[in-house]
């Protein structure tokens, strides 16, 4: 069997990128399609595939702009003529669903969520101050456009795969497609437990964009007396910095291995904004430690709330309101509950978003007999 992979753009190692390696594990040989690549930024299982990219790649300095170049992105896709492939895999975010794949081929989408720059995420992304932005001005004269063209892109592919059940929603309702879900995979061998001197202070880890809300955070820890540690950087540090309490510490970027001490002595992950999945809170489960998240996206699929009247043993606190009073109001309750928490329990429940998981679901999914209706 003939294979091929596509995915958006190869710029560095984030959640579907941990994806695309493990596809390319078990599709091996596959020749690797994409928007962009930047050579020396991917696992070695990923560099080490045929990678073919599109005329966007022979632009100068493209990685340093790539995104602002959205509008021309779909053409470039469709220029990807892909030909002689039995099982074409793409992963997508953006617009690597809309290569040209031969009719006889089977086609699949990992779904990482239908384009949200265009669909009903864009006030997230350039919100506030951000909406001087010049491609918020774009996206709004675009958008139906995108849409449009979207959509008929979608019919294009024969099956879907969703990372979420936030996801399987959207893409029934921006697409009209049914999809099946398969979580993505979560390093839980090497995120566990160490010893790490328990401190008193609350986590925050991650890239620092608008749609994370650490605006929520600072303003729900202003009012708070306990330490928020923030791990990352991100287009939002210089105006966190700025905006933060003394009691708020950055970080910056760190090693996993640090992240993992983080992780491991924190008394609990913040989590303010709304994920398609969100792979932080089950980095810090797979580590004993409970989440504090806003009640909405991946994290209903990936956190049991101490409200969850199933039985489960409880991983975490929901804050149903995305203020920061509801944030406030969710860390001191979390203080009134934290010996309900078993670092052991939450550690267990974390390990069945594994990465064996994972690559068992999907080597059924294409590879084996299972019924895919």
């Amino acid at each position: 069997m003939k294979t091929a992979l596509v995915h958006d753009w190869l710029t560095g190692m984030r959640g579907g990128e941990k994806v695309l390696e493990l596809l390319c594990e078990l599709l091996p040989g596959s020749d690797l399609y994409t928007l962009i690549h930047v050579p020396g930024q991917l696992a070695p299982e990923i560099e080490s595939q045929r990678i073919v990219t599109s005329w966007l790649d022979r632009l100068p300095g493209i990685e340093r702009y790539y995104r602002y170049l959205l509008p021309l992105m779909p053409a470039a896709a469709r220029r990807l003529k892909l030909r002689g492939y039995d099982l074409v895999v793409a992963v997508s975010h953006c617009v690597a669903h809309a290569v040209d794949v031969d009719r006889n081929a089977r086609f699949v989408c990992y779904c990482l969520t239908p384009m949200r720059y265009i669909w009903d995420s864009a006030g997230s992304y350039f919100a506030g101050r951000r909406r001087r932005d010049p491609r918020y001005w774009l996206l709004r004269q675009v958008s139906s456009v995108f849409r449009r063209w979207d959509r008929e892109a979608a019919a294009r592919v024969d099956e879907y795969v969703s990372i979420s059940h936030l996801v399987q929603e959207r893409v029934k309702s921006c697409y009209g497609r049914e999809s099946r879900i398969i979580y993505p995979p979560v390093d839980t061998t090497f995120y566990h437990p160490v010893r790490a001197e328990r401190g008193g202070y609350y986590l925050w880890a991650g890239a620092l964009a608008p749609y994370k809300r650490m605006d929520l955070a600072l303003e729900a820890f202003a009012t708070l007396d306990a330490e928020l540690v923030v791990v990352g950087k991100g287009q939002d540090l210089a105006w966190a910095r700025k905006s933060a309490t003394s009691n708020v510490k950055f970080v910056g970027r760190v090693s996993d291995e640090d992240l993992r001490r983080y992780y491991s002595g924190c008394r609990a992950l913040v989590f303010p904004g709304e994920e398609d999945f969100g792979i932080v809170p089950l980095e810090a489960q797979a580590c004993g430690r409970p989440v504090i998240a806003y009640g909405r996206g991946g994290v209903l699929d990936t956190v049991v709330s101490i409200d969850d009247a199933t039985g489960k043993r409880p991983t975490g606190i929901f804050f149903g309101e995305p203020d920061a009073g509801s944030l406030a109001d969710a860390v001191r309750r979390f203080e009134d509950v934290e010996e309900r928490f078993d670092p052991e329990a939450i550690r267990e429940h974390a390990r069945t978003f594994s990465r064996e998981r994972c690559r068992t679901e999907l080597s059924a999914y294409l590879l084996g007999a299972e019924d895919k209706s």
